[in-house]
């Protein structure tokens, strides 16, 4: 860890212990946001990055004030601790070091979600962490852009991301603080989302996150995250349908076995098809799912450490394995279809979710019950994110974040719904 990310880890622990509960979320987002994994401190075989320790310091702040779940835990949160348990107890059906890799994996991100559970607690804490990031990430998109200009990363000094950015078909695609430039432009796709659901409530902040969102998903030149925000558009459209949801869903359903039966190939190739950016490796991406099939019996019960000969192709960093670009199908080969099947139902369970808050917040504002479904479109977005990119590296926070802040609405009214509620039980207003 060099000095600038010294400096980052003891302003951001001083932010994290003493910002009010509802903005104590900002220091580990922005620490997913603005640091690499390059900045870490190893201890034998452990690797702590910046990250890592803010979650350490988030609990210590949790304990020292007494904070927790004010709601209890939800069906949610327990299928979370159900998938950390399952990737956990893989660990002896693989390489010798798969225990300190997963331990990592689940400090990281069970570590977040719970803690955004706890600082997050009703729709007004979410909405007000929406409106800083659409701010705080203004920043970041300004240097993604000079990245995309010069091909020269500004993050480089930082370590674990390439100081000249990748090119590819003559096109620079910047990837600023993360591992991949589709993993930076998933983060902007989430962005433009945050921007959209927070525009009624204010204008300047829902622009300034459209703006650097764009302007993330423009620098990384790939076509998953504009695919990303397409999907995401195209649930966030469906308000105007919300009454026809059901109907909707069964002909997409439909639709979707009609192509499969009259297509040559299975309807998942349909992805090897698009290509918006230029150079797009769709068809690596259906033949990946096909070839997982088609390989079942070597991954199903503990999944593998070995995948090298399910693709033409394998990846630099490891001579064993193909490049496994579907998130979903990764917990397939890290915990075979149990934990791949766990992490579907936590999904499924999730998109209920949405739901049911929406059912419990029908008396609220219509500008509520909208941020609630952009909720859901950005879950939606992260599910078609999920079949052409893994998300390995800090960009996966945002996904928790969204998970989070779900469980954290349901069940829960806003603070001005529950403030009136109050009030009305006194007398003193109307209830709505």
């Amino acid at each position: 860890m060099n000095a600038l990310g010294l400096a980052f880890l003891v302003v951001a622990s001083i932010l994290l212990m003493s910002l009010p509960r509802r903005l104590a979320a900002l220091p580990l987002l922005l620490s997913a946001a603005y640091m690499t994994y390059g900045q870490i401190v190893n201890i034998g075989p452990a690797h702590f990055t910046i990250l890592r320790m803010l979650v350490v310091v988030g609990f210590l702040r949790v304990l020292f004030r007494g904070e927790h779940l004010t709601d209890g835990f939800h069906t949610l949160d327990k299928l979370v601790l159900l998938w950390a348990m399952v990737l956990l107890a893989m660990s002896p059906f693989h390489e010798y070091n798969a225990f300190v890799y997963r331990a990592g994996i689940i400090w990281t991100e069970l570590g977040c979600y719970f803690l955004f559970r706890i600082f997050l607690q009703n729709l007004d804490d979410v909405r007000q962490i929406f409106l800083f990031l659409c701010a705080a990430l203004i920043p970041l998109a300004l240097m993604m852009l000079a990245e995309k200009f010069s091909g020269h990363n500004p993050f480089g000094s930082l370590g674990g991301v390439v100081s000249n950015s990748l090119v590819r078909d003559g096109h620079i695609r910047a990837a600023g603080p993360f591992s991949h430039p589709i993993l930076a432009g998933t983060v902007g796709a989430v962005v433009i989302a945050m921007g959209v659901a927070v525009w009624k409530t204010s204008r300047r902040h829902g622009l300034a996150g459209v703006m650097a969102g764009v302007c993330i998903v423009f620098a990384a030149t790939s076509s998953g995250p504009i695919l990303t925000v397409l999907f995401t558009f195209i649930a966030l459209i469906a308000w105007r349908f919300r009454e026809h949801m059901r109907a909707i869903r069964w002909a997409i359903f439909g639709g979707l076995i009609a192509l499969d039966l009259v297509m040559k190939d299975p309807v998942y190739f349909l992805m090897a098809r698009i290509d918006i950016s230029g150079g797009s490796q769709g068809y690596h991406r259906a033949q990946l799912i096909r070839s997982s099939i088609e390989h079942l019996p070597e991954w199903w019960a503990t999944g593998t450490d070995y995948t090298r000969h399910w693709m033409a192709t394998g990846i630099y960093a490891n001579d064993r394995n193909s490049d496994i670009t579907n998130h979903i199908l990764g917990m397939g080969v890290l915990g075979g279809l149990p934990l791949l099947i766990v992490f579907l139902v936590i999904l499924v369970y999730a998109f209920r979710d949405v739901g049911r808050a929406l059912q419990q917040h029908c008396a609220s504002s219509t500008d509520d019950q909208f941020f609630i479904w952009a909720l859901g479109a950005v879950l939606f977005g992260f599910l078609m994110t999920f079949l052409g990119i893994s998300l390995f590296d800090q960009s996966v926070v945002y996904f928790w974040l969204c998970l989070a802040a779900i469980q954290s609405i349901v069940r829960q009214p806003s603070a001005n719904t529950a403030t009136q509620r109050r009030a009305a039980a006194r007398g003193q207003v109307s209830p709505r």
